[in-house]
């Protein structure tokens, strides 16, 4: 038996890789049911000062074809609470580069009054789709 009942990740999932199906995968083998928030074009032009490579649509078509995917939403904020208000969520799966972060302490202390946990899983160092859209310039 899963760990917990409904799970929730989030990403851009710009130029998928490696290191986002294996957050992905972690978090299905930990929970029954797998949502997974996209990040809008919105939110990353106003997050990250750039225009996704691949626009929203096709991001979550991408993820939603996913076999360890059960739901996919628009992520159209970071506030991981209202989120929370929103899907229902036992766990909340993320990347340790997040971990200490003013957001993630934050969504933390929130999501513990109402019996969320976040999960950190190692992320993928060498490969992000930083690093990708770098060596597609050279």
């Amino acid at each position: 038996m899963k760990k917990y009942k409904v799970g929730y990740t989030t990403g851009v999932y710009d130029m998928f890789h490696i290191g986002h199906l294996n957050i992905i995968k972690k978090a299905k083998e930990q929970c029954e049911y797998l949502i997974v928030g996209v990040s809008t074009d919105e939110l990353v032009r106003k997050s990250k000062g750039i225009d996704p490579t691949i626009p929203f649509e096709e991001r979550a078509e991408i993820i939603a074809a996913l076999k360890y995917v059960d739901e996919v939403v628009p992520q159209v904020d970071k506030d991981k609470f209202s989120a929370w208000e929103k899907y229902g969520f036992n766990a909340m799966f993320v990347g340790d580069d997040w971990k200490g972060s003013t957001l993630f302490q934050e969504a933390e202390n929130k999501l513990k009054e109402v019996g969320v946990v976040v999960v950190y899983f190692p992320y993928t160092r060498h490969i992000s789709s930083t690093i990708l859209r770098e060596k597609s310039k050279k």
